[in-house]
C-alpha cells in the first residue's frame, strides 16, 4: 500500500467521482484509476460501486476510509512535528476561536505575536463552544480560545487568560440609555436579543437573570455576535455582551454600560489537548499569549 494509493482513494471518496478527483490533483483518471484498482487488489476487497457517471463507497469502504483519514492527519502531524522541531519560528499554529473574540481577542494577540516571529503562519477556525473543544480533542486544530474555559473536561487543558466583564448593550432611546451603569433586574420586562440554545454566552445572560428570579423574554436570536449587535442598533431589544467586544465595534444607536447588580464575568482563556504535547511553533504562541495578557492585565490595572 502506497501513500499515493491512499491519497487518490480519499479524494475519490470525497468527490465521488473519479475524473473530478483526477482534475483535483492534476493528474490523469487512468491513473487515479489504476491506482484504486490496485489498491482493491492488494486489499482483496471493492472499495466503491458504481453509481451512474459517480462511484460510492462500499460498507467496507467506508470504515477503510474514515482509518485512512486517521493514517493521513498521523502522517501529517509527524512531518508537521519534524518540520517545527528543525525550525520552530518558521511553523504554523492552527488556532479555533468563537465569533465573541474575532474582532479584538485574537486579532490583538496575532498581531502582537507576528511582531516578534513574522515567518510563523496560522489556520484559523471560527466554531461554536462544544465544536471548538471537540476538534482540538480530536486533532482538528492545536488549540482554541474559549470563554468561559471549561472546568470538567478530561480531555483539554484550559488556561485562564484574563477575566472578563459583560455589559449590557441598550438601544439609545432606552428608557434607562442614560444612565452611567444598570442593575439587571432593571431590565426583566425588555425584550432580548440572545445567541440560540445550546450557546454558552447565552447561558451566562439566562443564569444571571435566574439569580434574580425571572426569565429572560428572548424576542431574537443571533448566531454571531455582530448579528446580535445589529438587532440592538435596530431597536429590537437589550443584550448581555462580553464588554471586549465593543472595543473599535460599538454599534450605531447603542449604548454601553456597565452592570452594577450583579457583576456578571466570564474567563477567557486557551484550551489544549491533555493527551499529547505541544509542538514547537505551539508551545512558542502559548506561552506568548500567557505573558501577552498578563502584560495587558498589569497594564489595565
Amino acid at each position: 500500500m502506497e501513500l499515493r494509493q491512499i491519497h487518490y482513494f480519499i479524494e475519490v471518496a470525497k468527490r465521488e467521482h473519479v475524473t473530478e478527483a483526477a482534475n483535483a490533483m492534476h493528474v490523469a483518471q487512468s491513473a487515479v484509476s489504476r491506482q484504486i484498482f490496485n489498491l482493491e487488489s492488494e486489499l482483496g476487497v471493492k472499495l466503491f460501486i458504481r453509481d451512474g457517471r459517480n462511484v460510492k463507497l462500499t460498507p467496507i469502504g467506508n470504515m477503510f476510509l474514515a482509518h485512512m483519514k486517521e493514517a493521513m492527519q498521523v502522517i501529517d502531524n509527524a512531518k508537521r512535528e519534524v518540520a517545527e522541531y528543525l525550525q520552530p519560528e518558521r511553523g504554523t499554529v492552527r488556532i479555533g476561536f468563537p465569533s465573541s473574540m474575532a474582532t479584538y481577542t485574537l486579532p490583538t494577540a496575532i498581531s502582537a505575536f507576528r511582531e516578534q516571529y513574522p515567518e510563523i503562519t496560522f489556520q484559523f477556525t471560527q466554531g461554536s463552544y462544544r465544536s471548538l473543544i471537540d476538534s482540538v480533542v480530536k486533532g482538528d486544530f492545536d488549540m482554541a480560545l474559549l470563554g468561559p474555559i471549561p472546568k470538567h473536561e478530561k480531555k483539554v487543558q484550559a488556561e485562564i487568560l484574563f477575566l472578563e466583564n459583560i455589559v449590557a448593550l441598550l438601544p439609545i432611546n432606552h428608557p434607562f440609555s442614560d444612565q452611567s451603569s444598570i442593575k439587571l433586574d432593571q431590565l426583566r420586562n425588555d425584550s432580548f436579543v440572545l445567541y440560540p440554545e445550546g450557546f454558552v454566552l447565552r447561558e451566562i445572560v439566562v443564569h444571571a437573570c435566574q439569580q434574580l428570579g425571572f426569565q429572560p423574554n428572548v424576542s431574537f436570536e443571533g448566531e454571531d455576535i455582530d448579528a446580535i449587535k445589529g438587532l440592538v442598533s435596530a431597536g429590537l431589544g437589550v443584550t448581555l455582551i462580553p464588554e471586549i467586544t465593543l472595543i473599535d465595534s460599538m454599534p450605531r444607536s447603542t449604548v454601553k454600560l456597565p452592570i452594577s447588580e450583579p457583576e456578571v464575568t466570564r474567563t477567557v482563556g486557551v484550551v489544549t489537548p491533555s493527551e499529547r504535547e505541544l509542538l514547537p511553533t505551539e508551545k512558542l504562541f502559548y506561552e506568548f499569549l500567557k505573558q501577552f495578557f498578563a502584560r495587558l492585565g498589569d497594564f489595565n490595572k
